[in-house]
């Protein structure tokens, strides 16, 4: 469709937020500043107090933007590049902080004119309107919009254009004869998948772990409880990537992959992005107060664990991966809290030396994958290329680590007082050895560049040595008392 007007005289104000770019400058900032110092949190009731033009005014006074890593419409581009070759005058006027906003306008290179919010005036809606009108004057100047909120500047505008609209400018292009210029439509439920990282849930399949050591995982009451937990762990741990990913929009649109997640890619925006994971922190809550007061207490655990994780501790050398191995740990804990199942010391050592395995593996794939020269840092992390050696020893030192205390521990009374025959399990040792030298080997090959827990829990492979180690575990079981040839 063809969209342009006859009247070259006539003024084109475009929005900023959702318009423009498909994300909201505000939300990235704020996120932006609580990465750089979560303490913030505390202040943003006072600026609130202060009223909403002070508020934006403080969060965007202690940013910097990068105006080249935002998530700019290419139909709005295409668009404006042709009025502007029209010889139109072509207004940015947002509710975001002018200076910010002069920023992307000597960026883009498209404005004659930046209009914008400061300290004392939020402009928006209203207060957008009546500026434009004071300058333009009724039906003087065209409009690019694309919420609720433009509705007020649509009425007065000569033509209105909508942009990725919402329910409110959608029907009010609709019912004035306005024009839909870029319209991406609902957003796509493999895109809300992704988001929500389901794939990652197979790591909470750790919290069933203790029950079915326990051999108690065929009690239909047993089973109930630990799907509840799986799902209170599953959607706490979807929330908490969610806010990873908004902390880190601009590292993540630098990363050759990571800028195809929803997110950094624009297909989803932060608004949105908190709304879902508020409601799966509050579903999570509510599934965890049916369960065990230890369980919740676990649960809390590993939120605050998780979200210093996401802030600060993932860019600390060496804890980063600790903190992993941890929270991988945590999930275990989890589970026993879950069923009231007695303490596991030989599990959870096995459990914190074969996961800082894998954590290691990650960080080494990051690190051989990267494009950076000595000395450089690894984009949010404390590692450099020099350091790969290094990390690749001692992951593999941790994984036999690990394979020396499950030897131990099926020689150990516990074992003995669950299995009449242990030496039936003990081959699960070279299975476990198998998974960690494969995961290992792979990344040395360059053949390995997933997560390796999910890697495992999916590789088919792997999952044929996991089935086999299950088989063991049950055979061993039935035959529990029994008397078999030795």
């Amino acid at each position: 469709m063809d969209v342009r007007v006859d009247d070259k005289s006539i003024a084109l104000a475009v929005d900023l937020d959702g318009t423009l770019i498909s994300g909201d400058l505000l939300w990235e900032c704020l996120f932006s500043l609580l990465r750089a110092n979560p303490l913030y949190a505390l202040w943003l009731p006072v600026w609130l107090a202060r009223g909403k033009a002070r508020f934006k005014h403080e969060i965007f006074s202690r940013v910097t933007i990068d105006p080249a890593c935002l998530v700019y419409r290419p139909e709005v581009i295409a668009f404006l590049q042709a009025e502007k070759a029209r010889g139109r005058t072509i207004v940015l006027a947002t509710a975001s902080d002018a200076q910010k906003a002069q920023q992307i306008a000597e960026h883009l290179d498209l404005f004659d004119r930046v209009i914008g919010s400061n300290a004392e005036i939020n402009l928006k809606a209203h207060a957008k309107r009546d500026r434009l009108l004071a300058d333009y004057g009724d039906a003087g100047f065209d409009y690019l919009g694309n919420s609720r909120d433009d509705v007020a500047i649509f009425e007065v505008a000569r033509t209105a254009h909508a942009v990725a609209p919402d329910r409110a400018a959608r029907d009010f292009v609709a019912e004035h004869d306005g024009i839909v210029l870029a319209d991406p439509g609902k957003i796509s439920l493999n895109d809300v998948a992704r988001m929500l990282r389901v794939h990652q849930w197979a790591k909470n399949s750790l919290i069933a772990v203790p029950a079915i050591l326990d051999h108690r995982i065929v009690d239909p009451s047993v089973i109930l409880v630990v799907a509840g937990a799986f799902f209170a762990f599953s959607f706490l741990a979807s929330a908490v990537y969610i806010f990873n990913d908004l902390f880190d929009l601009a590292m993540d649109r630098r990363h050759p992959t990571k800028r195809n997640r929803p997110l950094a890619a624009g297909r989803i925006d932060p608004a949105t992005g908190v709304k879902v994971a508020c409601g799966l922190i509050a579903v999570s809550v509510l599934i965890a107060a049916v369960l065990p007061i230890a369980f919740g207490v676990v649960l809390a655990l590993y939120f605050v664990i998780t979200t210093a994780y996401s802030l600060k501790v993932k860019r600390w050398l060496l804890l980063d991966v600790l903190t992993l191995a941890s929270l991988y740990t945590i999930r275990i804990v989890a589970g026993m809290a879950a069923v009231a199942a007695a303490p596991s010391y030989w599990l959870l050592a096995f459990s914190v030396f074969f996961f800082l395995s894998l954590a290691l593996v990650k960080r080494y794939v990051e690190l051989d994958h990267a494009k950076i020269s000595e000395k450089e840092r690894l984009s949010g992390r404390g590692y450099r290329p020099e350091d790969k050696d290094v990390i690749a020893q001692a992951g593999m030192a941790s994984g036999f680590a690990a394979i020396v205390v499950l030897a131990l521990y099926l020689d150990s009374d516990a074992v003995y007082q669950l299995y009449a025959h242990p030496w039936l399990i003990w081959p699960i040792c070279p299975l476990v050895l198998y998974l960690i030298m494969r995961v290992w080997i792979l990344a040395k090959r360059r053949e390995f560049n997933d997560d390796p827990v999910v890697f495992i829990a999916t590789d088919w492979r792997s999952q044929i040595m996991i089935a086999f180690g299950a088989s063991l575990m049950l055979f061993a079981g039935l035959f529990d008392g029994a008397t078999l040839p030795v």
